[in-house]
Order: C-alpha cells, then structure tokens, then sequence
C-alpha cells in the first residue's frame, strides 16, 4: 500500500519530535515553547476581559451623565474654576 505524501510527511514528523523528545536541549526547548504558548494564552484571555470591562465603564459613565444632567460639570473643569485667580484686586481702606 502506498502512503500519499502528506501522510508520509507527518509520519517523518512524529520521529524526528519522538527524537527530540529524548534529547534533553531538545526536551527543555519544547517544554519551554509549550509554557509559552499557555502564558500567551493566559495573557490573550486577560486582555479580551480588559476590554470588555473598557467597554461596561463607558457605558456606566454614558449613564450617569445622563443622570447628572447639563447642569453638571465635569470634574476637569471644576478643577479649572477652582484654579483660575480673581481678577479683582484689594482695595486698602482709607
């Protein structure tokens, strides 16, 4: 029976990883590649969680502008009027 190319190329793969598997550098760089692959992993689902909850603060602050109100400031430019000096200045009494 002859094998198809594709067949014998995965074949020739399994023994040269089953050789590689038996020599310790080779052992460690796979284990290595492998801790890899879980820590970008790991590291994929941390970012894909940031982002939804990225996405739900907008949303609660869409919200509670909307609560607030025209009338209300935002913080920033309360921080301003509170920084800006009177124009006025004192008059000594006489």
């Amino acid at each position: 029976m002859a094998k198809n190319p594709l067949s014998q190329l995965a074949s020739l793969g399994e023994e040269v990883l089953g050789k590689a598997s038996q020599h310790p550098t080779a052992s460690r760089f796979l284990q290595s590649a492998m801790q890899l692959k879980e820590r970008v992993d790991d590291l994929s689902k941390r970012v894909r969680g940031l982002e939804q909850m990225e996405k739900r603060l907008a949303q609660l602050e869409k919200r509670i502008a909307k609560l607030e109100g025209p009338s209300a400031k935002p913080p920033a430019a309360r921080k301003q009027a509170a920084k800006k000096p009177s124009t006025e200045t004192a008059k000594p009494d006489k």
